[in-house]
């Protein structure tokens, strides 16, 4: 009789040891994932910031009117970081795209900073978001992997949303397999 109970003890013992080893991988992913997106944030306002710096530079030299103008209203709109990304690349190409064709902004040394600024910034930017969908990667597989799976019931966890397709069809392969 007390081999059954000191047994249940052991079984109970390591079902609650199993869920806190991986409710604490959750949270270790959400840690990181909240990080990630912290410094997403953080870079993508700074890519805005200098792209504003860099209009009136390029309105002046090339005498436009306008240039960019759907960032003067873009705090006002309430955007996800997702959403605020794909905005700010087409602004971002935008830019370039008239630097391109316009090889005089060149020779304006504030706005070549700028734009090197700008550079630096995409930089860090594409290394935040590949640290945000490495981390997504980890944290959808415990979403489907047994036994974090059940874990994720008693929790509530649900899939978080990558940024590029490339790791959404990585993910995809990972779960098929």
């Amino acid at each position: 009789m007390i081999e059954i109970i000191l047994g249940c003890i052991v079984l109970v013992a390591l079902i609650i040891m199993i869920i806190i080893i991986y409710h604490n991988k959750f949270q270790f992913a959400i840690i990181k994932i909240d990080e990630a997106e912290n410094n997403i944030d953080i870079l993508l306002q700074k890519k805005l910031d200098l792209i504003n710096r860099s209009r009136p530079i390029i309105k002046k030299q090339l005498k436009l009117e306008e240039f960019l103008e759907e960032l003067n209203h873009f705090s006002d709109r309430n955007l996800n970081h997702f959403e605020t990304n794909n905005e700010l690349r087409k602004s971002y190409n935008d830019l370039f795209k008239i630097l391109d064709e316009n090889e005089k902004l060149y020779k304006n040394d504030s706005l070549v900073s700028i734009i090197e600024e700008i550079n630096d910034n995409e930089i860090e930017l594409v290394a935040a978001i590949k640290f945000y969908n490495d981390s997504v990667v980890i944290f959808n597989q415990l979403i489907v992997a047994f036994p974090s799976n059940i874990i994720r019931l008693f929790f509530g966890y649900k899939k978080k949303q990558f940024y590029s397709n490339e790791k959404r069809e990585i993910f995809e392969i990972l779960k098929e397999k």
